[in-house]
């Protein structure tokens, strides 16, 4: 996997803070300020409305909040960074924090000094586990539609005789002229044409419409064997030699 590039600068960044109306928010937002990071406070947060590129939510693990509002539908993390803010570190606060998918922790009272380094963990912590859950079900995507692949180069070789390597090259051409993953290709054939391959050409035909005749200036290909319209085909370059060929 690629290294995940660190981000060092978070200015025009946006803080959400997520607490009850007794937290002091004033250092908080002081060392923000002084980052180019704006503070805003919520009093609830909709997992759609954060971006998870410049959004940072700070979390009260001190208030009766329900975690998992913070959480992505379909994923096990949070729709931007989450950083807990926690007084006490009971084991109940913290499991709040765990179930938050808080990549770092601030301690209360905040200190100023610390608020830079709990954003560089907790933002690039964060990162590196979106990017590698991004690749897993990238990943886990590839392997459900390889069983397309399978299907398809097995149908080509028993159709037409082909070995499974001129299968597989044929169907490869195909999807990078479609300029579409080889396993949404596959799976595309399918579901366009059931009797797919024994009318393979047919199926080809469906994703590339044959093409008009190419045109230049005002002559285009003719269907007569005699090139361009309008250009000399061969019989009458032949005349036209014969008769230089007299004149001289």
């Amino acid at each position: 996997m690629t290294p995940q590039r660190l981000i060092q600068n978070f200015r025009n960044s946006r803080g959400i803070l997520w607490a009850g109306s007794d937290f002091n928010a004033e250092i908080l937002e002081r060392s923000l300020h002084r980052l180019g990071v704006s503070l805003v406070r919520f009093e609830e947060v909709v997992p759609l409305s954060l971006d998870p590129d410049g959004d940072i939510v700070f979390f009260d693990a001190d208030q009766p909040i329900t975690p998992t509002a913070l959480i992505e539908a379909g994923s096990s993390l949070p729709a931007a960074p989450v950083i807990g803010l926690v007084g006490v570190e009971a084991p109940s606060r913290l499991r709040l924090l765990a179930e938050a998918g808080a990549t770092a922790i601030l301690r209360k009272p905040v200190q100023a000094t610390s608020v830079y380094s709990v954003l560089f963990l907790g933002v690039n912590t964060y990162r590196r586990l979106r990017a590698a859950e991004l690749q897993l079900a990238d990943q886990a995507r590839k392997r459900r539609g390889r069983r397309f692949i399978i299907k398809a180069v097995v149908a080509l070789v028993q159709a037409r005789g082909l070995t499974d390597d001129e299968a597989f090259a044929e169907l490869r051409r195909e999807s990078m002229r479609r300029r579409t993953g080889l396993e949404e290709f596959c799976e595309a054939l399918f579901e366009r044409d059931s009797s797919f391959p024994a009318a393979w050409p047919q199926a080809k035909a469906a994703f590339h419409p044959p093409t008009e005749p190419e045109e230049y200036g005002d002559a285009s290909f003719s269907d007569d064997g005699g090139g361009l319209d309008g250009a000399p085909d061969a019989a009458d370059r032949e005349s036209c030699g014969s008769d230089q060929a007299r004149r001289a």
